[in-house]
């Protein structure tokens, strides 16, 4: 089988603003692929770019992706370790955009062998419920966030804190009181704190029964990570600071973290991914899947790798509910309520709408 062309498209998701304390998003950067072959199937792949978090746009995605669209033309797409080594060969970093080729090559093998992408990686079916998150506002505003989430069966809530340290014990304290006991509160500080900061948050936001903070501080104090983590009352998931199974290794050799956030835009797909499974398999650190602002086609991918990982244990895969104001997917992964399913269609499961694709940008290359 080989490569015979790459579709590209600018896959923008118009959306309610979402803030984090590294800055506010309005439209989710996404882009979709499709590779076709001379067998007469495809496969696709959605990335979604988060520039101040990864440090990638959907013009630079978009740029890469027509270099990596020439790049493996003409080749076998199912050898995907090589395929990617062609793509890391030619540049380094840029794992957003990797992540859609990466996730077009495995829906292409798992189509190719008749089987949904959970059975070709070697998963099973189980019961995965996802957190909501709550952007940064008001205390008042995100305790009203809560509360309208919980009223719709949501029974775990992710916090997105990381400004000013006070501003944020006030918000965790005022949603865990509208709230009640009952609910499942993680916290997400995306960088947001310096290591003072941090030790003196998470001394006092203990006595609201935190599951575990993700992020703290900025990744270059990784340093003091191991610091923190033997301090802190509340367990601590990297995230920022977690690409690939090299930092995953260090992290766990470290004792800086709990936990670890697996995420495609960062591993760079489903390959790397795996290798960070695998390390933290092998340590006992349990994961959580994470995701951008993807839409159901990215979610998918990332719901099937979860039901093939027995190792993660956290699922934030609540994008297509945080904002989306269109829904440019057919098939794909379900929500009955905050519980996900994925179809047993052949490869992710799902594809694009063709008449939103229509008014999106696109490339052949």
């Amino acid at each position: 089988m080989k490569i015979t062309h790459t579709e590209i498209y600018r896959f923008s998701i118009p959306m309610e603003p979402f803030v984090i304390a590294t800055g506010t998003m309005h439209f989710a950067q996404n882009v979709l692929i499709r590779i076709y072959t001379d067998a007469g199937i495809h496969g696709i792949g959605e990335c979604s770019a988060f520039p101040m978090i990864v440090g990638e746009t959907q013009e630079t995605c978009i740029a890469m992706a027509k270099d990596f669209a020439a790049i493996i033309k003409g080749k076998d797409p199912l050898e995907i370790p090589e395929r990617m080594n062609d793509l890391l060969a030619y540049a380094d970093h840029n794992s957003t955009i990797k992540s859609a080729f990466d996730m077009a090559l495995f829906d292409l093998a798992a189509k190719h062998a008749g089987l949904p992408l959970y059975q070709f990686l070697g998963g099973t079916k189980r019961t995965i419920e996802t957190d909501m998150t709550i952007g940064i506002d008001t205390p008042e505003g995100m305790a009203n966030t809560a509360l309208k989430y919980q009223s719709h069966g949501c029974r775990i809530l992710k916090i997105k804190l990381g400004k000013k340290v006070q501003d944020d014990i006030e918000r965790v304290k005022q949603i865990r009181a509208a709230v009640g006991e009952e609910m499942i509160l993680r916290l997400d500080a995306n960088q947001g704190w310096s290591f003072d900061d941090a030790l003196f948050a998470l001394g006092e936001l203990e006595k609201y029964n935190i599951e575990f903070c993700e992020q703290p501080m900025r990744t270059w104090f990784d340093d003091k990570l191991p610091e923190l983590n033997i301090n802190s009352p509340i367990k601590l998931m990297a995230d920022e600071s977690c690409y690939h199974h090299h930092d995953a290794r260090k992290l766990i050799n470290s004792q800086s973290t709990t936990y670890l956030n697996i995420k495609f835009s960062k591993s760079g797909g489903i390959l790397e991914a795996q290798k960070i499974h695998e390390e933290a398999l092998q340590k006992g650190v349990k994961c959580m899947i994470g995701s951008m602002l993807e839409s159901r086609i990215a979610l998918s991918a990332n719901l099937h790798f979860a039901l093939a990982s027995p190792n993660i244990e956290f699922f934030d895969l609540d994008t297509a509910l945080l904002g989306h104001l269109v829904d440019p997917v057919v098939d794909g992964l379900t929500y009955n309520g905050y519980f996900l399913d994925v179809p047993e269609l052949p490869g992710i499961g799902a594809e694009a709408d063709e008449f939103f694709l229509e008014e999106c940008e696109s490339w052949t290359v």
